[in-house]
């Protein structure tokens, strides 16, 4: 019975989606006619499509805050990830317009297709040549003074309850040729409420808690102190992680 309820929580939630997210398309369409002249615009309909869904279906947030943020600055945002509601996570929490960098496979999806054909920047991790197209329009929003969010672990792992999960390196790189500071983030317990993309155990209401750490600065950083950087921000985000 348990499993029936979270299933159908599920397909509400989904439901939810397209509810606000239809309205909004022809707004959309317009906009990402002229992407760079209309990025806050499209960021902001993707933070209340997705805060209104969210919303609709019981999910609220809590944040606690390591230090105080200054979202006038770009940031390498670096959240780990477990569950398609991340997304929604960052959309509520940052105050600033940013993109995502994620997998191809979200140009697929109906929703976040018309974002990531416009605002985010969508890449292929087994190609070579779409990863490095993928980390030279980041530069390039980073340097416009825009943050950029990529889950350094690359994607939801497979294990259930998750782990967090080894980091690749893009994300560390870039903030260091940027010398921008890295902003980690921990979302603790989304998998509890959705796992993955729920089809698996579908979802629930409930709360969802968020640590927002100190940012890292990278200003004296060089290339060759990447690994130290990424190990120190692994163990750092894991420190957290665990105290859940």
């Amino acid at each position: 019975m348990i499993k029936l309820l979270r299933k159908i929580h599920t397909l509400l939630y989904f439901a939810a989606v397209l509810l606000f997210f239809i309205p909004f398309y022809p707004i959309l369409y317009f906009f990402t006619r002229q992407p760079q002249k209309y990025y806050k615009q499209i960021v902001w309909c993707r933070k209340w499509i997705s805060i209104m869904a969210i919303h609709l279906v019981g999910i609220r947030f809590k944040v606690t805050y390591e230090d105080n943020i200054d979202w006038s600055r770009p940031f390498v945002i670096c959240p780990n990830h477990t569950s398609i509601l991340d997304i929604t996570v960052l959309t509520y929490l940052c105050p600033q317009p940013f993109s995502f960098m994620g997998k191809i496979e979200l140009l697929k999806n109906p929703v976040t297709r018309i974002f990531f054909k416009s605002i985010d920047i969508p890449v292929d991790r087994k190609s070579k040549m779409s990863s490095f197209r993928a980390y030279k329009k980041a530069d390039e929003y980073l340097k416009e003074g825009k943050s950029i969010v990529i889950f350094p672990e690359g994607r939801i792992n497979d294990i259930y309850p998750p782990k967090l999960s080894e980091f690749k390196s893009g994300s560390f790189r870039l903030a260091i040729d940027n010398k921008v500071c890295i902003l980690p983030i921990v979302i603790q317990d989304a998998w509890k409420v959705l796992w993955d993309d729920g089809q698996k155990y579908g979802s629930r209401p409930g709360t969802i808690h968020i640590k927002v750490l100190k940012p890292i600065d990278t200003q004296t950083l060089t290339q060759g102190e990447f690994d130290d950087l990424q190990n120190y921000v692994y163990n750092k985000m894991n420190e957290h992680w665990t105290q859940e």
